[in-house]
Formats: structure tokens, sequence, C-alpha cells
């Protein structure tokens, strides 16, 4: 290839198709925009839509579009790239009062209109890159604080920035090199904003589905208005909180609001009189565990014992256990588990009777009984955390009314700056990654490999349920990626050049040079997060 050559050049003159890319590309193993030039010998892959890095730059541009749209059709609105919601984001819209009277629905079609009109054009999406004061200084003008904010903490040389047809944003992460590329997408008038939607991972030709997670939008709804009292929405704001020394109070007001919302959560369950049964489910990584004990806790102190069963006990013999398409077992699966054994002994012990519990051995992956015997008492509710535990075939024999359901997940709800969100997938990848290495002797290149596994297991048995839930419980915290940070970066730079691993090991770490760090030896014993970094009173 002549030396300097683009991606976009190097895909041509190789001959290469693909149907859903190139969208961009892996050079040695760093993830790269197709207007990376090359000077030197390099490993090169090429990403389609299939792999998510790519439809993080796909996304992105969209992100850049939408943008531009308003921009276009009203010079004194604003977008924030909000909420990952019902497989789309959610965009708040700020547009003055001179379009205050205008309807939600002529409003979306306008800008949906304007969106389609600038894909068509085939703008090229220009990249620049400039002393940090320039880019300072470009924002400054334009009115854009979220980002000025945000680059006057970080304290880096170098910015890059774009332009599309003479609108500039800066993003987090490369782009496409081209408004034609996005051949799809969907905007939507969803609450007060939009709902713009991606192509389906599991069918790129069409939109995914929008499915409606009102609980789920409302927890994040709840936490955005926390933090604009707070004057803390974006990372800017909060770095620049951390640099004034207001990183305890951060903390301290953070862990005092989950410690409030655990005590309405066991409140509503002992002003329920029916309950004998909660239900604490969640992804990877949630922090459910401390949440089930946190709960546990607080019912104790409501006037009522928990009784805790593990599902983990419930397992199958081996040899029963479902496999997956690649032929090896799925633990994953809700019929790893003997559903007829709990059942019925779920009912046993709601009819006052004497059970015992089984025990599964691990080593020999056999179901055993322990010996235990377990009986319900009066002011006695039993308390069960498990992946499945929302999945209504899970206690499909138990009346609803004998059961309070409780999701508990990692919503990050802190932004980059207006038109940049935090994905939340990142911050309870980062969790699991200390958790692995530091308690279960994984590295952080095993974790991030096993990652799409878990991911898909979540799509399958986790998330259609989360709205089952009579109660969301969001377990992230404002200061966590300031506390995660010096424990995840020592251990993400473990991971070596030379495998695939690496470029998201890399943007990783890419990603936390946003944050300023935060020092987490002052934090409670019950602290969620002491979950993952160590330190907790709780026993795993």
């Amino acid at each position: 290839m002549p030396v300097g050559c683009k991606l976009t050049e190097v895909f041509r003159l190789f001959g290469l198709e693909m149907q859903y890319g190139p969208i961009c590309s892996r050079v040695n193993n760093k993830v790269e925009g197709m207007n990376y030039q090359v000077f030197r010998n390099k490993d090169v892959e090429f990403l389609d839509m299939t792999y998510p890095s790519a439809l993080r730059v796909y996304s992105r541009t969209l992100f850049f579009v939408l943008c531009k749209a308003v921009h276009d059709l009203y010079p004194n609105g604003s977008v924030v790239i909000n909420t990952p919601v019902s497989n789309g984001y959610y965009c708040d819209l700020h547009l003055g009062d001179d379009v205050a009277k205008e309807e939600k629905e002529k409003v979306c079609s306008l800008i949906r209109k304007r969106m389609e009109e600038i894909i068509a054009a085939a703008y090229p999406i220009h990249r620049y890159e400039v002393l940090t004061e320039e880019a300072i200084d470009l924002f400054k003008k334009l009115g854009t604080h979220s980002k000025v904010q945000l680059l006057e903490s970080l304290g880096k040389l170098y910015t890059i920035y774009y332009d599309i047809d003479g609108y500039v944003d800066y993003f987090y992460g490369t782009l496409l090199t081209n408004t034609s590329q996005l051949y799809l997408f969907g905007l939507d008038s969803y609450y007060d904003g939009l709902l713009l939607r991606i192509p389906s991972q599991r069918n790129l030709s069409v939109l995914g589905e929008v499915i409606r997670q009102d609980k789920m939008f409302e927890v994040f709804q709840e936490h955005h208005r926390r933090q604009r009292i707070l004057g803390m929405s974006t990372l800017g704001e909060f770095n620049q909180a951390v640099q004034q020394g207001l990183a305890i109070t951060m903390m301290n007001v953070s862990e005092a609001l989950q410690e409030k919302k655990i005590a309405e959560i066991a409140t509503q369950i002992a002003e329920k009189k029916s309950v004998r049964m909660v239900l604490i489910a969640g992804p990877s990584s949630s922090g459910k565990t401390t949440t089930c004990k946190r709960v546990s806790l607080q019912l104790v102190a409501n006037g009522i014992k928990p009784v805790l069963i593990s599902l983990d006990d419930y397992f199958v013999d081996r040899e029963n256990t479902p496999r997956d398409e690649t032929g090896d077992y799925d633990y994953e699966s809700l019929y790893s588990l003997n559903l007829p054994l709990l059942n019925e002994h779920l009912h046993k012990l709601f009819a006052g009777e004497e059970i015992e519990l089984p025990r599964y051995n691990f080593p020999m992956g056999k179901s055993e009984m322990s010996g235990r015997k377990l009986k319900l008492h009066e002011n006695e509710v039993l308390v069960v955390e498990g992946i499945h535990a929302l999945n209504p075939e899970l206690t499909a024999h138990i009346p609803n009314e004998l059961k309070f359901r409780i999701y508990a997940s990692a919503l990050t709800t802190l932004l980059l700056d207006t038109h940049n969100y935090i994905p939340t997938t990142d911050n309870r990848l980062l969790r699991r990654i200390i958790r692995d290495y530091k308690y279960r002797g994984v590295s952080a290149q095993e974790t991030i490999r096993r990652w799409p596994s878990v991911r898909k297991g979540e799509n399958k048995w986790i998330f259609p349920y989360q709205e089952n839930a009579d109660v969301m419980f969001n377990t992230a915290m404002l200061y966590e990626l300031a506390v995660i940070k010096s424990q995840a970066e020592p251990i993400l730079e473990q991971v070596p050049e030379s495998c695939v691993e690496y470029a998201e090991a890399y943007r990783l770490r890419k990603f936390l040079r946003y944050i300023t760090p935060i020092d987490g030896t002052c934090l409670p014993p019950t602290s969620i997060l002491r979950e993952f970094i160590g330190g907790s009173c709780f026993k795993y």
C-alpha cells in the first residue's frame, strides 16, 4: 500500500466487500476510524456492524447527525443524548419558547426529515486534531459549556473534534467518514423527548424493536433529576467538583441516597402484609448480592426476619444441565435449575411445613441433601437472589401476592457531556474485571473474552423480565468510576497488545483517562462498591 494512505483506500485496493461495513478497523488491536493513515506495517482487521465497536461508531455518528439536524432547524435549541432505553437512545430536547407550543410529533417529523437530508447529501465527516486550548476556545464561542468543562478538566495537550458541513462537535471515540454510511435509523416521539433508534443486533437490516421500559426509564430520569439538583450532570462538572475538594461530600451524599432508597424498599415490603418472598435479580456485577444483604438488614429494622435461600443449591446434576449452541454446558439457562424441587419446597414452606435444603456439590457436579432443615415462621420472609429471580417460570406455582420483586442494576447516569453518554455496561464490566482479578484469579483478558457470552445470556435470561419488578434499584453511584479508576487501570494494562482483547482493554483505559480519581478508603464497609474493590463487612 502507498505510504500514508487511509484505511478507506486500503479497503478499496484489496477489493473487499462487506454488506454492513467497513465501519471501523482494529489496527494493531486498537479500534481506529476508516480515515486512519498507514505509514508503517500494521495488522488491520476491518469491522462491520456485527462488532460492538462498530455499532458504537455507527451510533455515535447518528448522534452527530441528530445534533446537526436540531441545530439546523432550531439554532437556539439543543439536544442531550441522555439514556439508553427501549433498544434506542432517549434524547432530551430544549428548543426554546418559540417552538414550545409545537406538537411533539411535528417536531420529531421535522428533525427526522432533516437527518434524512443530511444523510442523503453524503457529507464528508472531517476529523481535526488541534491544541486543546484551541478546541476550548472554539466550543466557548459555540456556547457548548459541557464540552468546555470536560476539556478543561482533562489536562490533555491535543483534542480531536469533527465537522459536518460547518457544524462542529466533540465525540468520545471515532466516527464514520461520510454521512451516507448511515443506512438505517429511526426517530420517534418518546415521553417529552425523542427515541433515536438503531439497527437491531439480531438483524442488521431492520430497526431494533421498541420495547416499553417505563420502570427502567423512570429510574434513569429520577437519578438525572437528582444530579441536576446537585449540579452534577456531566463528567466535566464532576471532575471540577473533585478538583475543588468535594469528593468526600459526593461519596457521602451518594451512599446516603442509596441507603434511603433501600430503606424505602424494605418499608414497602413490610407494609405489604401478604409478602412471604423477596426476589432480587440483576445482570452480572450489578451488586445484587450486597443489595440483598442491605435489604435484609433494613427488613430486620422493620421487624421482619429475612431467611436467605441460594438458587445455586438448586442446580440439576451436571449431566442434566442444558447445553448451548456450541455444545458447552449452559449454566446461565433457567433450566439448569431444578424448578420442580424449588417450587415444591416453596409450597411446603408457605404451608408451614419443614423442608430439607439441597446443597450443590460443585466439584462433583451433583445435587445432595444438606441436612439443613428449614421452616418458615411468622414474621419471616424468604429472600432469594439470582439472575433468574424475576423470571415468572422460576416461581410459576407461587401466587403473585406472596412475592415482591426487586431488579438491581448499575445504571450509570453521569454523562461525559451533553452529546456523549457513558454506557452502563462499561460500569459493570469494570466492576467485574476488578472482582475477577482480586477474588477469582481471573485476568482482565479472560474477563473481557467471556463478556460477550455473559451479555448474550443477560439478553436472553434477564433483561426480558426486568419490567416485572415491583421496584428497580440503581446500584451505581455518582462517584463510582472515580474510585474504580485507580484499581482498574493497572489490571487493564496487563492485557497484552498481541491479543484481540487488547482493543477493549485499551478503549476502557482511554475512557478512564477522562475521570479525576478519588481515594476509596473512606467508603463505608456496607457500600455496594466494596463487593468489587474489597473492604466489605459482608461475607460473600
